[in-house]
């Protein structure tokens, strides 16, 4: 009997599997658990159909993010932040603050997480290349130029 697995089964498959197994383990154990259901013509048609509507979804996202890059492509970000007299910074600059300076000055809601720096802080004025990781598939880098307010 060919069953679509609706949750991961140890050492019998991942969700979304078809697989084929006996009758008695089908209605016994996989139908009463909800773990899957029977595989019949109209099951796999729906079944298609959702991967045809998540593939657009996923093109979709891919394309916005993709325009998003372009436009994006040769901006700087500039943080003025506080310095002593001999040009050393307080703190520091971190994704978080990125973050807020993208999302003020960009209108771009990137989490911070998504943010890539070559060092874990910034703790000096100059100029440094961050990544954007926007989508899976699509990353930019963009300039950030620390000044002195």
């Amino acid at each position: 009997m060919k069953v679509i697995l609706k949750e991961n089964v140890k050492s019998v498959g991942k969700k979304g599997e078809i697989i084929k197994v006996k009758e008695g383990y089908a209605k016994n154990f996989l139908f009463k658990k909800n773990l899957a259901i029977e595989a019949t013509p109209g099951e796999l048609k729906k079944i298609q159909n959702k991967e045809n509507v998540d593939n657009m979804k996923a093109k979709k996202e891919k394309s916005i993010a993709e325009k998003l890059a372009d436009k994006m492509k040769n901006k700087e970000l500039k943080i003025k932040i506080k310095t002593g007299k001999e040009g050393k910074m307080f703190g520091s600059i971190t994704t978080k603050e990125i973050a807020k300076e993208l999302k003020e000055k960009y209108n771009l809601d990137i989490p911070k997480k998504k943010i890539e720096l070559e060092e874990e802080h910034i703790k000096t004025i100059g100029t440094y290349n961050i990544k954007i990781k926007i989508h899976s598939e699509v990353k930019i880098e963009m300039k950030l130029v620390i000044e002195s307010a």
